[in-house]
């Protein structure tokens, strides 16, 4: 089940509103609970068992951990240790153990297939369990509130990666407002339009020119193709996160923001700072800086970022191009770090359009698992060996134009900006917002009954 379907808007979100806020204060978490297991199980039943397994062992052994942490740190990390080791396990298994089975030689598992959100809700989990160990949080010593942390439907698929330390409160109290709740359901609307109408539109247009026949490969296509796939992972990506974090509200929770306007970055630090910001946020806090971080020598932190780009992009997937992207990231981070950082700094719109570039180019790599195509399309970028326009897609880029102008505006702060403004120069506008809304999810509707099942792309990670 996919938040941008008909059933999950008209069924499964209507029911649950209703059970929950008939519910008394005392057993919300419960139906929370209850409710989110059967959102994961919709599609994968079978995964239910090793989701509860996961949140069983890290419960119990936060009790040790919890037990020993004043008395013996040894223990206490013992306990730490296990319990680390026996939740990464299945994350383990159920997606690299066929990558490493085929570039070694053992027997592949026919029809293993990765349990959906497995890579979110492990890190979920294992950052309670650390952050316990390091006194950061208390004990969760209630099951069920712990649980509905970790199995909470909004998130639990593709993030935002909600840390025990930012919601523990708020599984014990939180207030569900009727302004809170209208907030939610605005952010949950703007985030299935991004999907929709923007996401889903520029994923069609990199299937036309990917996959479509009709166009040879030319320079102008495939720069059109990788600004298309630059705005989809985007789009469907930060919709996703939009609507995670419209939902938690609506039923009283505040998650931590996951993108800030990466597009407008003019580094690729910057970058990394606004894009999947809870994800670059855990690799900093449990992988970067107890290696050492920047506190080191110059060498020893190079190494230490790129054991982070190593894991941040095999994270992503088990394919070769993920690491490849990974070690693509890490090489300009470097550099930046060592001296381009500082020029940068001097010629912000020079910056800009480099950042463009290098993570556009990023996009190509994740997008290929064919290495060769990966390296077969940077020629089309370049005109190597590649005529410049192919026959018919002059009249598609004119097609397209206005529909990229839209993606690119929507991409940037510019929009809140000038409507912001708009509102502190007409106040009456604040009131039109419920209708543009309205509309908005209107057209949204209408998306959905003409379009297929379209999953988000962070599903599969």
């Amino acid at each position: 089940m996919v938040f941008s379907s008909l059933i999950f808007i008209f069924a499964y979100l209507s029911v649950t509103l209703a059970v929950y806020y008939i519910s008394p204060l005392k057993w919300r978490n419960l139906v929370l609970f209850v409710v989110s297991l059967a959102f994961y199980g919709w599609g994968e039943p079978k995964y239910i068992a090793l989701m509860l397994v996961s949140i069983l062992v890290a419960y119990i052994f936060g009790f040790f951990i919890e037990k020993y942490r004043e008395t013996s740190k040894t223990k206490a990390k013992i306990f730490l240790t296990i319990s680390l080791i026996l939740n990464l396990s299945a994350l383990l298994f159920f997606k690299y153990y066929n990558f490493f089975a085929v570039n070694i030689g053992f027997s592949v598992i026919e029809n293993l297939t990765l349990p959906v959100g497995i890579s979110f809700y492990t890190f979920q989990i294992m950052s309670y369990s650390i952050d316990l160990y390091r006194g950061e949080v208390p004990l969760a010593k209630k099951f069920v509130p712990f649980g509905t942390y970790v199995t909470l439907f909004p998130q639990l698929i593709a993030g935002p990666i909600v840390r025990y330390k930012d919601v523990c409160d708020q599984m014990e109290e939180r207030k569900e407002t009727v302004s809170k709740f209208a907030s939610g359901a605005n952010r949950f609307i703007i985030g299935l339009s991004k999907k929709l109408i923007l996401g889903d539109s520029a994923a069609a247009v990199v299937e036309m020119l990917e996959r479509g026949g009709e166009f040879e490969p030319s320079v102008i296509g495939s720069w059109v193709l990788m600004i298309c796939y630059t705005f989809h992972i985007y789009f469907d990506f930060s919709g996703y996160s939009d609507m995670a974090i419209g939902l938690g509200r609506m039923f009283g929770f505040e998650f931590v923001e996951n993108f800030n306007y990466p597009y407008v970055a003019k580094s690729i630090t910057d970058f990394w700072r606004r894009w999947h910001i809870t994800l670059s946020t855990w690799f900093r806090e449990y992988i970067y800086i107890p290696l050492g971080g920047n506190r080191v020598g110059k060498l020893r932190g190079f190494f230490n970022l790129a054991t982070v780009w190593f894991l941040t992009g095999f994270w992503h997937g088990a394919d070769w191009n993920y690491i490849l992207w990974g070690v693509y990231f890490w090489i300009f981070l470097v550099i930046e770090k060592a001296f381009l950082g500082k020029f940068l700094k001097k010629v912000p719109f020079i910056a800009h359009i480099y950042s463009l570039l290098i993570v556009g180019f990023g996009w190509i790599i994740f997008f290929y698992s064919d290495l060769n195509m990966i390296l077969d399309t940077a020629k089309h970028l370049f005109a190597i060996d590649t005529k410049f326009a192919s026959s018919g897609i002059l009249y598609t880029v004119l097609r397209l134009l206005p529909f990229l102008i839209i993606c690119a505006l929507g991409s940037t702060p510019l929009p809140k900006k000038a409507f912001d403004k708009l509102v502190d120069k007409f106040p009456q506008l604040q009131n039109a917002i419920p209708i543009g809304s309205a509309l908005l999810f209107i057209v949204c509707i209408a998306y959905m009954v003409d379009n297929s099942f379209s999953p988000f792309l962070y599903y599969i990670f």
